[in-house]
């Protein structure tokens, strides 16, 4: 869906290949008034993703993703069970997800952005998640995001991870993320529990 509004995702039992790349589930772009439940997911890439277009286009569309409720959606495999970004220049703000089960998936609640998007991300409330068998994080924030697979890169753990970055000035292409809420979020077996990589030049 791409530029909709008064958009019901149901009862829908997605599958895509595991070795499928960029096959997502679901790609919610610049949407808004849209309700995601009682759905199935077994994908090669992100499962449920929130997106709101890419760098300058996306943010001289200036269309946000906005108003969206996903409840009691299973995940079966993905890179992510739900995905913010990688491409949200135009926006995604008042995103309520509850009741999800995610089980094997390679991060649980997925963030992930880069310098030149722009746009921002607020008003996000998860809760009540449950996970199993999650290989690399429940809750991932990466906010110099490169495209690869989270399974796939290097140890994220190591201080081979630590990064030597200087301030760059804060412009429209200076990506944000704030008002982001998370209760309840329940997990059996995962390699890490919360991971966070931001800029230094935004909190």
């Amino acid at each position: 869906p791409l530029m909709s509004s008064n958009i019901i995702i149901r009862n829908l039992d997605i599958k895509n290949p595991w070795y499928s790349q960029n096959g997502d589930g679901l790609d919610l772009e610049s949407c808004k008034n849209v309700l995601i439940y009682d759905n199935k997911f077994d994908v090669g890439d992100d499962a449920i993703c929130i997106k709101a277009g890419k760098d300058k286009d996306g943010r001289d569309r200036a269309i946000p993703t906005e108003n969206v409720i996903i409840k009691n959606n299973v995940v079966y495999h993905g890179h992510g069970g739900f995905v913010v970004g990688s491409e949200m220049s135009s926006g995604v703000k008042n995103v309520h997800v509850s009741g999800c089960t995610f089980i094997g998936t390679d991060i649980g609640l997925r963030f992930k952005t880069t310098r030149g998007r722009g746009g921002v991300v607020e008003n996000i409330y998860i809760s009540n998640i449950d996970m199993i068998n999650i290989p690399s994080q429940t809750i991932g924030f990466n906010m110099f995001y490169d495209g690869n697979s989270p399974i796939n890169e290097e140890d994220q753990s190591s201080e081979a991870e630590a990064r030597d970055e200087k301030l760059v000035p804060v412009t429209e292409e200076t990506p944000a993320f704030r008002n982001i809420f998370f209760k309840n979020i329940n997990v059996i077996n995962s390699d890490e529990a919360a991971y966070f990589v931001g800029l230094p030049e935004m909190n």
